[in-house]
């Protein structure tokens, strides 16, 4: 059985952070679409950041108990996890079933990079 400890955790949740931010810096100007694209790349980097700050100490950590692969791997669901949960409250736009089942199909793809032997 597998130890879950401050080394396993805490990379999960700088990941979550670093992309509830980086959520936030690509898609959060489309409720501004008439502020002018430089203050938006502008300001979009400023929040790209702080994304970094979490992101690179979460995958330095976590590489001690991670593989790479699925350091990209638990990034890339978190992602899908934080846009969905982004997309329906933020941007007010529909999660239909066809992209829930589309995020679980890639989740379910994700998972097999932790199946061991």
């Amino acid at each position: 059985m597998p130890t879950i400890s401050w080394p396993h955790i805490l990379p999960v949740i700088l990941l979550i952070g670093s992309n509830i931010f980086m959520t936030l810096a690509w898609y959060g100007h489309l409720r501004f679409k008439s502020a002018p694209i430089l203050m938006v790349i502008f300001f979009s980097w400023l929040i790209a950041f702080v994304e970094y700050t979490m992101a690179v100490p979460a995958n330095r950590i976590g590489h001690n108990v991670y593989s790479a692969a699925e350091l990209k791997t638990m990034q890339e669901v978190i992602t899908l996890t934080v846009f969905v949960a982004f997309a329906a409250i933020y941007l007010k736009e529909p999660v239909t079933i066809r992209h829930l089942v589309g995020f679980a199909l890639i989740a379910a793809g994700a998972a097999v990079i932790f199946f061991k032997r």
